[in-house]
């Protein structure tokens, strides 16, 4: 493409992801995390969660407001690193992640997000219909809240029988949800990632014309799914190009192309597209990074205009 990508995409990156000593919300060095990626122009956005700091995150809104960055803000590690689920069919269980969520909204608010994005409980097969009217309640209650402070509510689909074996799930499961939401609530949409598609063994151009009129938020990321004896199985955002892994430049440029034939590319208004990399055991998280915008850089060049 002759244009940058900075024309048509808000390029962004997951913190704690990229940096997953953050996942927990109680990292001494968060700070020094933001200003790195705050002070890095290549980055039009910044996707952060929970800091149970409040110092901290209220330096971390100075420092992200100051650099003109959209802060987006993933709830995902509060349900992920407590076990809880949104979607559980124990009524109590259930009310425990619908207040974490209501406080990440909270939260995103301090740090100047606009929304939050979470994801679905456990996928139990004799129980779907039950969990499913479970998380309509769920994500219809954190909307409500949500519309209160004008803010958005995102649901990141995800694999359902390898990984994180979420409810949300397949695609065109995640658009009967996102319809019914949408009957009622407006400020609701879908976040994608490439990293998950070949999880739920589907294909891009497949996942994204079955969710297109729900589509608000992407990722993009690797995966190994190959066997389950290969080194990295699951769903662990390794670097493009590691050994056994499914996404490379080639497939990022493929999702670009899917991107672009849909609709997605949009300079008045652009969707934020983050990288969801994560280094592998001992890897380097700066050289990772790294890795990520190369691979962007190359599948943007190749892409035809």
């Amino acid at each position: 493409m002759k244009d940058s990508i900075h024309k048509y995409f808000k390029v962004g990156l997951i913190a704690f992801m990229a940096y997953p000593r953050c996942i927990k919300g109680d990292d001494p060095d968060y700070l020094d995390i933001i200003r790195k990626i705050a002070y890095d122009d290549y980055f039009d956005a910044i996707e952060v969660s929970w800091c149970k700091d409040s110092a901290a995150r209220a330096a971390s809104a100075g420092i992200l407001e100051q650099a003109h960055m959209t802060v987006c803000y993933g709830a995902q590690p509060r349900l992920l690193t407590t076990g809880m689920n949104a979607n559980a069919i124990d009524e109590k269980e259930r009310q425990m992640a619908e207040a974490t969520l209501i406080a990440a909204v909270d939260e995103a608010e301090e740090v100047g997000a606009r929304g939050i994005a979470f994801l679905s409980g456990k996928w139990q097969e004799a129980a779907r219909d039950q969990a499913y009217a479970q998380l309509l309640k769920t994500t219809r209650n954190v909307c409500d809240y949500a519309k209160k402070k004008n803010m958005f509510v995102e649901l990141e689909v995800f694999d359902f029988d390898i990984a994180k074996a979420s409810l949300i799930g397949p695609a065109p499961y995640a658009a009967q949800f996102a319809a019914d939401i949408r009957t009622t609530h407006s400020n609701f949409g879908l976040l994608i990632d490439l990293s998950h598609i070949p999880m739920t063994y589907e294909t891009p151009e497949f996942v994204v014309r079955t969710l297109r009129p729900y589509l608000t938020h992407f990722h993009i990321g690797n995966t190994v799914i190959k066997s389950r004896d290969t080194e990295g199985y699951g769903d662990e955002h390794q670097r493009f190009g590691f050994p056994g892994s499914e996404n490379d430049t080639e497939q990022v440029l493929d999702f670009l192309r899917v991107l672009r034939n849909e609709g997605f590319f949009n300079a008045k208004n652009p969707y934020v597209l983050s990288f969801e990399v994560k280094p592998w055991k001992d890897e380097d998280p700066d050289a990772v990074v790294a890795n990520a915008k190369r691979v962007l850089n190359r599948a943007w060049a190749l892409l035809e205009d």
